[in-house]
């Protein structure tokens, strides 16, 4: 069993064929996915999906990019959004210097916020974090000084010192398909380095499609490819990076149910 920690399957990329895309990840052994938010304000979209197909979670939270469009969102609204059980984590929520998209400022209140939310409830924060390690180093450090709290860095290019500085403060990194990239040694070098107990895999779909599918859409089925370079990259099988990113999962996102076998 594998597990799609983070895709959109409320995006338009995949309104027309979204019940063929949930059974092709089944049928590829996808046993949980979790469709994330980017916008708060959209959150009722995402929880009609997530309650439409039994093994689809969500999130609640505001993309980076967003961050201007929802500036003010305070975590006591978050902590509320929560309360529906098919709302089982925080984010994408974080900072983003590689588009001009959401104001420095506003990406930083949100970033807190979420931090905050995710402290108070017990769910994971699901960080994006793009050319701004130094800035998202030092909020974590600040932050986690406030109380622990759950998190990881996904879809993770980053360099090694801030995601060994996430290590250290207990958190976790996911990899998407740019681990399959010719030109992702250094990545692959890193995920190479990282923790068993604290890696992740993911598709951020429809975008990054793994080197296999580049060039398409991307699909939570397409997961697998992520978890056979992750494998081969830690000299390891395929079932033993199963076994371990899903467990590591479940740990992280407490508030799914996992299956008895993966329990």
């Amino acid at each position: 069993m594998l597990v799609d920690s983070h895709c959109h399957l409320d995006f338009p990329d995949f309104a027309e064929d979204l019940d063929a895309i949930v059974a092709r990840a089944e049928t590829a052994g996808i046993g949980r996915i979790v469709t994330i938010s980017t916008r708060v304000k959209r959150l009722g979209g995402l929880i009609a999906i997530a309650e439409r197909f039994p093994n689809v979670y969500c999130s609640v939270g505001t993309h980076p990019h967003n961050a201007d469009e929802e500036d003010g969102i305070p975590a006591a609204e978050l902590i509320e959004l929560t309360q529906h059980p098919k709302v089982v984590a925080l984010g994408e929520a974080g900072l983003d210097n590689f588009y001009e998209h959401g104001s420095s400022a506003a990406q930083e209140r949100g970033f807190r916020a979420h931090i905050e939310a995710a402290r108070a409830t017990g769910l994971p924060l699901v960080i994006h974090t793009r050319e701004a390690d130094e800035a998202c180093g030092r909020i974590l450090e600040e932050e986690i000084a406030k109380g622990p709290f759950k998190a990881v860095l996904h879809c993770y290019t980053g360099g090694r010192e801030l995601a060994m500085k996430a290590i250290a403060l207990g958190l976790s990194i996911s990899f998407t398909g740019i681990l399959t990239f010719k030109k992702s040694e250094e990545l692959r070098a890193l995920a190479a380095e990282l923790p068993a107990d604290r890696i992740m895999v993911e598709t951020d779909s429809p975008y990054l499609a793994p080197g296999k599918f580049r060039g398409k859409r991307n699909e939570p089925s397409y997961v697998v490819e992520v978890a056979k370079v992750l494998a081969e990259t830690r000299g390891v099988s395929l079932e033993d990076i199963s076994r371990q990113t899903t467990e590591n999962f479940f740990r992280l996102f407490s508030k799914v149910p996992a299956p008895k076998a993966a329990a």
